[in-house]
């Protein structure tokens, strides 16, 4: 029984060695996780492709699947759906970070805005992390920005779970 123990805290310990979260060209991550913003609460989803050893590029979508109603209307599809293309410059190696972690500040221009994130993953395995990232707009398509139009159009919060590929 000690030898099976011990071969499993081996085996575990390997695997946890092995994580990385950003492994440069080549590396493509997918993460899905819950959308918090003033008014709704609903589902993100990104894909990030490696470009060098610390530049990544992808996309995100989000749909709100609970807005608050607005003068007694409820948020229509347009209203609760965004896409994104984005920017990451994955700095966790640059800062020192375990491998396991990564730090990525980044731009975002999407059907909305033109916003910045910031995000940070840690992965568990090689396969398996969990990830936060935090978005504020810089620029809106639209400066008078009013009703179902301040969803996916504020400062955005989301925490969920971050796969390799």
């Amino acid at each position: 029984m000690k030898k099976i123990l011990l071969v499993i805290t081996l085996f575990t310990a390997v695997q946890l060695s092995n994580a990385q979260a950003f492994k440069g060209k080549g590396d493509i991550k997918f993460q899905v996780g819950a959308n918090f913003q003033d008014g709704g609460t609903g589902i993100t989803s990104t894909v990030d492709f490696g470009l060098g050893e610390n530049m990544s590029y992808g996309f995100v979508a989000t749909y709100l699947l609970n807005a608050d109603k607005i003068a007694g209307e409820k948020a229509r599809f347009e209203d609760r759906a965004d896409i994104k293309a984005r920017f990451n410059a994955n700095i966790g190696n640059v800062i020192g970070l375990d491998p396991k972690m990564d730090v990525y500040p980044g731009l975002e221009l999407g059907t909305r805005n033109f916003g910045a994130h910031l995000g940070v993953r840690y992965f568990f395995t090689e396969g398996f992390g969990l990830y936060t990232e935090a978005f504020t707009p810089l620029a809106r398509y639209d400066s008078d920005v009013n009703g179902f139009e301040h969803y996916n159009n504020q400062f955005v919060f989301t925490f969920g779970a971050s796969f390799n590929l």
